[in-house]
């Protein structure tokens, strides 16, 4: 219970970021089935029966990973509260987000029900009401029902945006599969037309309820730079530009099939699956949001531009390292052991926040430890990029091997990225995954070493699977993704905000890389060329950025 208490934070955030895409997906399957798959199956005769068979197999088993993620987040959620509070089991479940959890739960087996069997008259009335029931569950628990002003505007706007981005963002796989299934031009002409009109108004209706709720929890110019939330939503705002672009892109193909249906749907494809990624990675930005208090609520200890611009402005990069008995670490590990304490008594002090992690504490040489991990990490991520232009050129057949210096990134970040744990600290392993920010850390040396050898393989023959090349593009997006809920700011103190500022580029060229990697496998040349060459470049970005990294 105690390590569940403290890894809490970042656990809530996994699991309302994947409760998100699983809703996206059964609504935006809903919507397909009665806008698109059901209104063109007689006409495209048994092609259309086999994308309304497929749809609603995707829609049914969306629903089941719905209920089955809301139920551990709702389990888990009241395990904290009877841990942290003295409250039952029986009185936490009759918390308002056990309750709306449990409606989710019940709606979303209400459509794996409904789903099983042929969508009839009766079968669609229910799923539409089940549908209605999901929205007004999640609404129960957003921002909006905390607020004591303007609580039902903001919950209208909040289940507008959810429901456009659910049709958009949750429609789309339910559109490659569509296209998948189809086997002529005109079922990919009335699939994509019909499918491009609902992501328009979907769009719109995403823009009109996120425009109501930034104006009201951002409030004012400086919070959006200033807090940590309006930091996020600047995030969210830049991903979903990415994904009207790509949208762009496929209207106009779209736009080409309605004039000529023999025209090829390959790219098409290929870039819907793109927006199937980026698309995720919005609704984990947007859960990463609901952890944040809103700006508005917030008006003091802000970041000022001056800090910000003062903070960003590159410094030659420190490149030696204080000694590792220099740190902060017996202050800190004194706090470890005040945390163990705590997490064993009976209840906890009225302002605890479960799962927050620890603050560390910082002298002179924690600031050139951790700037000195990130300025050699950025000159190994910048190597890995100009060699993989490199190679990319031709010029240097041998530079195929840069991979091998994510393994030595790897161990670099293992070593020095928390000094206070094993194996430089004395906390232990396994104690150290009580703080949140250490659990991140180990996921991403996880990911780094395991898209360093899959890559490396692919590069030198070693392994010839086309579905192993796929690795590298896709943990490196995730892993991307996965920087913008590795929040330093979810006490949205100044110091931590200042340092999440410099985390979001980083997470935004990861995704950009990662994607345009998959774009380059998936194409067929020569529409792959331009995407060959973006990925090294964000590469070289990432590198860049780490390289003038400061905290002070």
């Amino acid at each position: 219970m105690a390590l569940l208490v403290d890894i809490f934070g970042f656990l809530s955030v996994m699991l309302r970021g994947l409760t998100l895409s699983a809703q996206a997906m059964t609504l935006g399957g809903i919507i397909f089935l009665l806008l698109v798959a059901r209104p063109f199956a007689p006409q495209l005769g048994a092609t259309g029966e086999t994308i309304l068979r497929r749809c609603q197999a995707l829609t049914r088993w969306s629903a089941l990973a719905l209920a089955l993620i809301v139920s551990c987040s709702v389990a888990i959620q009241v395990a904290v509260l009877v841990g942290t509070v003295d409250i039952t089991a029986g009185a936490a479940a009759g918390a308002d987000f056990a309750l709306a959890g449990f409606v989710v739960i019940a709606a979303a087996l209400g459509t794996w029900l409904a789903c099983r069997g042929q969508l009839g008259a009766k079968a669609t009335g229910l799923v539409v009401v089940f549908a209605i029931a999901m929205l007004l569950g999640q609404a129960v628990v957003s921002h909006a029902a905390a607020r004591l002003d303007d609580r039902f505007p903001l919950a209208a706007a909040d289940i507008l945006h959810l429901l456009g981005a659910s049709a958009w963002i949750g429609g789309i796989p339910y559109f490659v599969v569509a296209l998948a299934a189809s086997a002529n031009g005109n079922a990919w002409r009335l699939v994509g037309s019909r499918f491009s009109h609902i992501s328009m108004i979907s769009v719109a209706a995403v823009l009109v309820g996120g425009i109501v709720m930034a104006t009201v929890y951002i409030g004012s110019v400086d919070a959006i730079y200033g807090t940590a939330y309006g930091v996020m939503v600047s995030t969210k705002v830049l991903l979903l530009m990415g994904l009207l672009f790509l949208g762009f892109m496929n209207f106009r193909a779209v736009e080409r099939l309605r004039r000529d249906p023999s025209v090829p749907i390959l790219r098409l494809r290929r870039f819907a699956e793109v927006e199937i990624g980026i698309g995720l990675t919005v609704l984990f930005a947007a859960a990463s949001l609901t952890s944040l208090p809103p700006a508005v609520d917030l008006p003091t200890d802000r970041a000022s531009w001056q800090e910000i611009v003062e903070r960003i402005t590159p410094h030659w990069p420190s490149l030696e390292s204080p000694d590792h008995g220099q740190l902060a670490i017996p202050e800190l590990q004194a706090r470890y052991a005040a945390v163990v304490a705590a997490s064993n008594q009976a209840s906890q002090p009225q302002a605890y926040v479960p799962g927050s992690g620890i603050v560390a504490p910082r002298n002179a040489e924690d600031i050139a430890w951790s700037e000195y991990n990130h300025h050699w990490s950025g000159i190994l991520v910048l190597a890995i990029g100009l060699l993989a232009l490199l190679e990319r050129s031709g010029y240097g057949p041998w530079a195929r091997h840069w991979p091998l210096l994510f393994l030595v990134l790897g161990g670099f970040l293992l070593l020095r990225s928390d000094p206070e744990t094993w194996p430089l600290g004395d906390v232990g392993f396994l104690e150290s995954f009580r703080d949140p920010e250490v659990v991140q850390h180990r996921i991403f040396v996880v990911l780094i070493s395991a898209f360093a050898f899959f890559e490396w393989g692919v590069r030198t023959g070693r392994v010839k699977s086309p579905g192993a090349a796929l690795v590298f593009p896709l943990i490196t997006a995730v892993g991307g993704g996965l920087l913008l809920t590795h929040s330093h700011a979810i006490a949205n103190i100044k110091e931590q905000l200042l340092i999440e500022i410099t985390h979001v580029p980083l997470a935004l060229c990861g995704i950009t890389a990662g994607w345009a990697r998959w774009l380059e496998l998936r194409l067929e040349p020569p529409a792959n060329r331009i995407a060959g060459w973006i990925w090294p470049l964000a590469f070289v970005g990432v590198g860049l950025i780490l390289l003038a990294y400061r905290e002070s």
